[in-house]
């Protein structure tokens, strides 16, 4: 049986893992989009509704500052735009542009494709309860906080 430190230790080495393999994956899917998977990630997080640096940052567990110089790299590439923000005159919107939109439906078919891959592999019930049981994870991470930790 683990003790209660292999265990966390285990999760953290683990979702590690997981996140570079993920990574890795985002990186050959975006690629003939002519993206990365930061900035397929900074995009994917303003599809929906335009969000400020930190919003992305905050939704997507990135570093602000690491968003802000992939954000800053896309407005460039006239991928995304910035907006005024009615409730932070210093911290506009981001948002996606049509040619940002493009380039995210580029990698679609790739990423159904491995999608199906993955399911067929691991099983949806199976893949369903693994996503399922990250969610609780992030969500009782969360709730502890970060200085729960000290």
């Amino acid at each position: 049986m683990r003790t209660k430190q292999e265990l966390l230790s285990g999760v953290a080495l683990t979702s590690f893992r997981l996140n570079g393999q993920l990574l890795d994956i985002a990186e050959q899917l975006a690629a003939p989009a002519g993206l990365t998977a930061a900035r397929w990630q900074v995009l994917g997080a303003v599809l929906h509704e335009p969000l400020t640096v930190a919003g992305i940052a905050r939704v997507m567990g990135l570093a602000r500052q690491s968003v802000q110089r992939t954000a800053d790299v896309l407005v460039e590439q006239g991928m995304l735009e910035r907006r005024p923000n009615p409730a932070h005159r210093r911290a506009p919107l981001i948002a996606a542009t049509p040619a940002g939109i493009a380039a995210v439906r580029a990698i679609n078919p790739q990423h159904a494709e491995f999608a199906g891959r993955l399911t067929k592999a691991m099983g949806q019930r199976e893949l369903v309860a693994a996503l399922e049981a990250m969610e609780r994870l992030v969500a009782v991470l969360e709730e502890l906080g970060a200085d729960d930790a000290r």
